[in-house]
């Protein structure tokens, strides 16, 4: 992989006067010169994934970046059974964009609530 390095300083000399009390006393102040950090070109790969048959927790994700544009995918199993899956991009112009795709059908297993009785005695 190869890494670029852009060196950017950016000098600011700026003087202003500013209220520094309520008598009406301004003082001068005088910007301090900024010097920005080397950027690196943003390149990388990666995936990543969980299978975990106790909790149910099932979810993957990969992911690639080369400069301003990006695109992965991740999927999941929803709560309910169904799959979800989004597929996503950005090419630096255009913004993100993503895909949604549900696949599957939702399971909602019946829950039985005793439902107390009021009895009423005369």
């Amino acid at each position: 992989m190869k890494v670029v390095l852009l060196a950017l300083a950016v000098v600011v000399s700026v003087t202003r006067a500013v209220p520094v009390d309520y008598h009406g006393v301004y003082a001068p102040v005088h910007a301090v010169p900024v010097h920005a950090e080397p950027v690196a070109y943003p390149k990388y790969k990666f995936n990543y994934g969980v299978k975990d048959g106790h909790t149910g927790d099932i979810k993957e994700q990969s992911e690639v970046r080369d400069g301003d544009t990006v695109k992965g995918e991740y999927s999941l199993v929803e709560p309910d059974g169904t799959i979800r899956k989004v597929e996503y991009f950005d090419d630096g112009h255009s913004g993100f964009n993503a895909i949604v795709h549900k696949t599957g059908h939702a399971h909602h297993p019946q829950t039985h609530i005793p439902v107390a009785h009021e009895v009423y005695h005369h």
